[in-house]
């Protein structure tokens, strides 16, 4: 008897043990939680108490699904509308902080179209961006090269501007082909606005944090994916560098620690004050918590960047 005890015993631990390492699987691997509330950094209100300048001032849009707002709970949660002006559900702090408030004169055109690529956005600015008045400003937020990674989930041989599952040496030329029409399209959209534009253009953000592990957020194995990736944004950089007026938006920073393994608290990404996981049931772009962050970086990095604030 006290033998068939002792094998009760380390059987119901055997047990206990496998039931909290499931529990523990499940909490930490397999379920994301999303939050709620406010997402990402402050936004400073001084430079919002003032108007920054009477001029025209034409906020446009270029881009993929994140600038057409794909995954936001609704029109006035997209990255966009939110920088034109705030929804009626607005979170108490970022009341009055919107474009619309500093900006009387402001128009807008958003020619985001969703699952495009950067060789599509260079269509669009050939196609719809015509030359403004020589009075109007430009300030031109800007999405690509996203699209050009992801696709096509690894269901196709990877070819330009759909690339998932190459390898690094297949990638190369696609690589540098993305440099010279990421350089295009900058240079016809300052071609496009005579009078001054400043274009704020966004890195690439990574669902893995970091890690690479493409399984994680339901997709094909990529080993060359991280270092794909990486090669896309160092254009982004390298491109962005040689124009004055191209400032980058820091999506990879942002949304570092909150992609698949935004719980897992021993991870280095780990973000204690918001450990919640901000991207969209497909996988690639933001959920509504992603494009409140989103609009908040967009915001700063305009009041850091921008002649119009120091203009009066």
């Amino acid at each position: 008897m006290q033998l068939r005890g002792k094998r009760l015993v380390a059987i119901s631990a055997a047990g206990l043990l496998l039931v909290g390492c499931a529990v523990f699987y499940v909490k930490y691997f397999m379920l994301r939680s999303i939050g709620s509330g406010p997402a990402g950094p402050p936004v400073d209100a001084a430079p919002f108490a003032r108007v920054w300048t009477d001029r025209p001032v034409r906020l446009v849009g270029i881009g993929d699904s994140v600038t057409s707002g794909l995954g936001a709970d609704s029109p006035s949660h997209t990255y966009f509308n939110r920088l034109i002006a705030n929804p009626d559900d607005e979170f108490p702090a970022m009341q009055g902080l919107c474009l619309s408030k500093v900006l009387p004169n402001l128009a807008e055109d958003n020619f985001a179209i969703s699952g495009s690529t950067s060789r599509d956005h260079l269509q669009v600015i050939e196609e719809r961006l015509e030359t403004h008045a020589p009075e109007e400003f430009g300030l031109v937020v800007m999405t690509s090269g996203g699209n050009d990674l992801i696709h096509s989930y690894g269901r196709s041989t990877p070819r330009e501007c759909a690339m998932y599952g190459a390898t690094l040496d297949e990638a190369k030329p696609w690589i540098d082909a993305f440099r010279t029409r990421l350089e295009e399209m900058l240079v016809k959209i300052e071609a496009s606005f005579p009078g001054g534009c400043e274009i704020y253009l966004a890195d690439i953000y990574d669902p893995t944090d970091g890690i690479g592990d493409a399984p994680s957020i339901y997709l094909p194995n990529w080993n060359d994916g991280l270092a794909i990736h990486a090669e896309y944004n160092e254009v982004i950089y390298e491109v962005a560098a040689a124009h004055p007026n191209v400032h980058i938006v820091p999506f990879y920073k942002t949304f570092l620690g909150h992609g698949a393994h935004s719980g897992q608290f021993w991870r280095s990404t780990y973000v204690a004050d918001d450990p919640h996981y901000w991207f969209y049931e497909n996988v690639e772009d933001p959920n509504d918590r992603g494009y409140d962050a989103i609009r908040r970086v967009f915001l700063n990095t305009i009041v850091e960047n921008s002649q119009l604030v120091r203009a009066n």
